[in-house]
């Protein structure tokens, strides 16, 4: 069946099929929580993108193949309940966003700042920090060779507008990011892997940029 997104917990995990990359996503947890699974097809190594809840679920999803890099896209807690066990078990190498390790209660094995890339097997990540949902928020772009761009989010961007913000300064500074390193910098067809819900296309959010500035969230 082709990919379509849409996901449940307790549903079974959906899977994107790229020449150089395979993508399983799987929702997760009471907040409802994206996890993201990526093996490059070329050596099967395997990268994870917030554990966030379940752990046995998201273990069932990467399989007896080793899983060498946990991402955390930032500190809020429902994007790390799962970290501790399935680094336990897995050995994995810890990555997130430089300024929100302090809130990570487990270590951070690379900080990561805007520009880095993340590599695992062929595949490379670029990382672009986002302040505003937390100080050290980063998504990751992973421009396809052999077709469009596809961006993880976590919760910086979603279908509808920008994630949450506490404050006008904080609104303003994720919506210059997101305007300057993703929209800015990426074609309409990337495709959007947010941390909660359904995904979506740059192409299919631009036209909204104004209404979310003038609305203010």
């Amino acid at each position: 069946m082709p990919y379509t997104g849409v996901v449940t917990v307790g549903g079974t995990p959906d899977v994107h099929e790229l020449q150089d990359l395979i993508i399983t996503k799987v929702a997760v947890g009471p907040m409802n929580n994206n996890a993201y699974l990526l093996r490059c097809r070329a050596t099967d190594e395997q990268l994870l993108i917030d554990a966030a809840a379940e752990p046995d679920t998201l273990l069932e999803v990467v399989g007896a193949d080793a899983l060498g890099s946990v991402v955390t896209t930032h500190r809020h807690g429902d994007h790390w309940q799962a970290l501790q066990p399935v680094v336990t078990a897995t050995g994995a190498r810890t990555y997130a966003g430089r300024e929100d390790t302090p809130g990570i209660p487990v270590p951070t094995d690379v900080p990561v700042d805007d520009g880095d890339t993340i590599t695992f097997g062929r595949i490379p990540l670029t990382a672009r920090h986002l302040v505003g949902h937390t100080p050290g928020s980063i998504a990751l772009i992973y421009d396809d060779p052999h077709g469009h761009p596809h961006l993880f989010t976590g919760d910086c961007l979603f279908p509808g507008g920008p994630g949450r913000t506490t404050a006008p300064a904080e609104f303003t500074s994720l919506m210059d990011g997101l305007e300057e390193k993703v929209f800015g910098a990426l074609p309409d067809e990337t495709w959007i892997y947010p941390g909660h819900g359904n995904d979506s296309t740059l192409g299919t959010e631009r036209p909204h940029l104004a209404e979310w500035r003038a609305r203010g969230w």
